[in-house]
């Protein structure tokens, strides 16, 4: 059975726009880069990708995160981001939930980093 994400706690969740994520990590105060967890599938990364600038972008989807739990480093600022921001709001409740403090989700997901931060990544 696929992990429920649905019954996590999203409250308490920092909700950042790609236009503020730089002053987001800039205000973690951490010596190693933050990580852009890129939760979408493998054909969403094919259609339109982040390109790292100042961070470091992991991409594992969804449903992999909590057998995959182990390749992120809960020390390092983690902002979780997905098509518009649903998917990437489930998973990082996900973290917090299981000892990550410093979580963000990326508000309007890639869709909105386009608008947004960068304009040659593709709109789906």
């Amino acid at each position: 059975n696929p992990p429920n994400f649905l019954s996590e706690d999203t409250s308490m969740i920092d909700q950042v726009r790609p236009a503020a994520l730089t002053a987001w990590m800039q205000a973690q105060a951490t010596t190693a880069p933050a990580v852009v967890l890129d939760v979408r599938e493998p054909w969403e990364l094919q259609t339109a990708a982040v390109r790292p600038d100042g961070f470091e972008l992991v991409t594992i989807p969804m449903g992999e995160v909590p057998a995959r739990l182990a390749e992120l480093d809960a020390s390092r600022p983690v902002a979780c981001l997905c098509h518009h921001g649903a998917r990437s709001l489930r998973v990082a409740a996900f973290l917090v939930q299981n000892g990550f403090e410093r979580v963000a989700n990326i508000a309007g997901g890639i869709d909105a980093w386009s608008a947004e931060r960068d304009p040659q990544v593709s709109r789906y």
